[in-house]
């Protein structure tokens, strides 16, 4: 069944609509204070251009393979790999601190800190791990429906907790100087990561050519009017206490509704992450198989998609024990992501016609290269990671032409015996 643009522009939002808005405005706002909204805002007008920029990809090349497939028609397959590794590696950095924000909220309701966080991550994953193991899929409707449930949850904890906003919860403005605001840009990107997911949709509409545009227009103002909705909302509201909160959604609801509802987010945030973290793991699982299948990886580590999940499952567990704060797991994994959307929107420079497509994509590409930077250290990891891949694509290629050389003597040959003269000399 083909996708019309009313579906797709659903899908597209909850390809970005993720986990991270249930605890990013605690984060932009304890980097930046206020001045946070200014992150938001430059983050919202960057999704314009990235957005568009991956429409007119998806559109004149529409196939599943989304921005891997770009890259390797602009930069060659070593690049693409790159991007593989990119996006792969990432997964078990980000699906710790995905499950941190629901046992954020599961710890504010049953107490226990930490343990409560840890325990709610080893319980998400070892769910979704033994679900794809077995091949079970969260269908795409319960994504859909879970991502439903978020809006919903937004509009309403905006709706009541607004009457509460104070206009002096507004000063001081830049509590952290200017600098705070590229913080905070930074640590926003996890939020609208997914505006490559366009791309890898394009196959699926009925006119990709028309509809793609359309349904990413649309998605682009929805996401940003919650967003900043949310944000906004949370600073007026909250105040100073914003930077401090572990379930800023639950504190807002608490404000405007009363009543047990911090259970109800909790639960929310649970069922949310959930749907999020099977959506990356099988993904990642599906992405190692094939990166294995086109030589990016080695065949016994990930050549099946059971290995690849296996692999992903340990390098979380692996990860949730690195002493690494929050902040600076979400500027590990955002860094790759960065990088991923710097080698597509150069990809688009090269593929898409010269006007007013390129253009835009020669802005996205310029913010998405400013966005590297105001990662700061993390981005090293983005850097290693697609270096790691051109090295092994480099290494295998080496020693594939090595193994493929053939003996100049056949295999069907002998040697020959000294004590036998050759023919001419027999007489």
């Amino acid at each position: 069944m083909k996708l019309n643009v009313a579906q797709g522009t659903a899908l597209s939002v909850g390809a970005v609509l993720g986990t991270g808005v249930i605890s990013m405005p605690a984060l932009a706002a304890d980097v930046a204070g206020p001045s946070s909204l200014l992150a938001w805002a430059a983050l919202i007008l960057l999704s314009a251009p990235l957005a568009w920029t991956f429409a007119a990809l998806g559109a004149r090349h529409p196939d599943g393979g989304g921005v891997s497939t770009y890259v390797r028609l602009a930069f060659g397959p070593r690049a693409a790999a790159a991007v593989g590794w990119c996006f792969y590696f990432a997964v078990p950095l980000g699906a710790p601190a995905a499950a941190a924000f629901a046992g954020n909220y599961v710890a504010d309701v049953i107490g226990g800190g930490r343990r409560t966080v840890i325990a709610t991550f080893l319980g998400i994953v070892g769910l979704v791990y033994v679900m794809n193991w077995f091949g079970l899929r969260i269908s795409g409707r319960v994504q859909l429906w879970l991502t439903g449930t978020l809006a919903v949850l937004l509009l309403v904890t905006v709706a009541t907790a607004l009457p509460y906003a104070r206009w002096d919860n507004l000063r001081p403005f830049a509590p952290h100087g200017w600098a705070g605001i590229g913080a905070a840009a930074a640590v926003l990107v996890w939020g609208f990561a997914g505006w490559e997911a366009v791309s890898s949709l394009s196959p699926d509409y009925r006119n990709p050519r028309r509809d793609v545009p359309r349904a990413t227009a649309v998605a682009v103002a929805i996401v940003g009017v919650l967003y900043f909705a949310v944000a906004a909302t949370s600073v007026l509201v909250l105040g100073p206490s914003l930077g401090n909160s572990a379930a800023p959604l639950a504190d807002l609801l608490a404000v405007g509704v009363g009543g047990p509802v911090r259970a109800v987010t909790a639960v929310v945030a649970v069922l949310l992450t959930i749907g999020a973290v099977n959506a990356y793991l099988a993904g990642a699982s599906r992405l190692g198989e094939a990166l294995a299948r086109d030589g990016a990886l080695p065949r016994k580590v990930f050549g099946t998609q059971r290995r690849s999940l296996t692999f992903v499952l340990v390098a979380s567990l692996v990860a949730v024990t690195v002493p690494v704060a929050l902040k600076t797991s979400m500027l590990l994994v955002t860094g790759c992501f960065t990088l991923v959307y710097v080698l597509g929107t150069a990809a688009a420079l090269r593929l898409l016609p010269a006007g007013a497509s390129r253009r835009w994509a020669g802005v996205a590409f310029v913010a998405v290269l400013g966005l590297l930077v105001l990662t700061g250290p993390p981005a090293l990891l983005s850097l290693v990671v697609a270096a790691g891949a051109v090295v092994y694509q480099a290494w295998r290629a080496r020693r594939s032409a090595k193994i493929a050389i053939p003996s100049s003597i056949s295999s069907g040959s002998t040697a020959p015996n000294p004590n036998t003269k050759p023919a001419c000399e027999v007489a």
